[in-house]
């Protein structure tokens, strides 16, 4: 279970397949702080630590995981949003994220406005998943508050602070960006969806 609340950037390190599955080796600040069998995010994307070497730490993501996500595009030298999973007893700053990536979606849109930056992003409605006017939604890990909510589209404003301690100094229009959907809304619209 995470926040969404980014901890660091990441930087690739190494990228190697094996099979189906990549073999990711990112430096962080805090690898000397991670465990084998450690969950970590990674752009939003729940990972298992398999080996740790210095200031390194590598994890494995699966066919599923490639397909569904935006790892796949990944290169050498890029960063990622990191974040640990969240200690019991922590103030939950952001808001539930799982890890488990919805699905992703394409920036087309980004502007300055006011000391801030706005992005918008659509995603193909066809999978059923929603964004509510106000509610949350977790963009490459980082835990945002949804406006300008339609069936398939969505901004989302970025503060100075985000802007510079995540990936979203890096994001152009037509990249892809890995969705969770609000884990609560998610269950709403199950529900509603057996009723009818």
């Amino acid at each position: 279970m995470f926040t969404g609340i980014i901890e660091d950037l990441g930087k690739i390190n190494k990228l190697e397949k094996d099979g189906g599955n990549l073999q990711i080796t990112v430096s962080t600040s805090f690898t000397n702080e991670l465990k084998i069998d450690q969950s970590v995010a990674h752009n939003g994307v729940c990972l298992t630590v398999v080996g740790i070497n210095g200031d390194a730490y590598t994890v494995t993501a699966i066919q599923e995981t490639l397909d569904k996500t935006n790892l796949g595009n990944l290169k050498e030298n890029d960063s990622l949003n990191i974040e640990r999973a969240m200690k019991l007893g922590d103030r939950l700053d952001g808001h539930i994220v799982q890890g488990h990536v919805d699905q992703t979606a394409k920036c087309i849109n980004i502007f300055e406005e006011n000391g801030s930056w706005v992005f918008r992003f659509e995603y193909d409605k066809n999978l059923n998943n929603i964004t509510i006017e106000k509610g949350s939604i977790t963009v490459n890990g980082v835990s945002l508050t949804v406006v300008n909510s339609l069936p398939n589209s969505f901004s989302v404003a970025i503060i100075p602070y985000t802007y510079n301690h995540t990936t979203f100094k890096n994001l152009k229009i037509k990249d892809s960006v890995n969705l969770e959907f609000d884990v609560i809304g998610k269950y709403v619209k199950r529900l509603n969806d057996l009723r009818h």
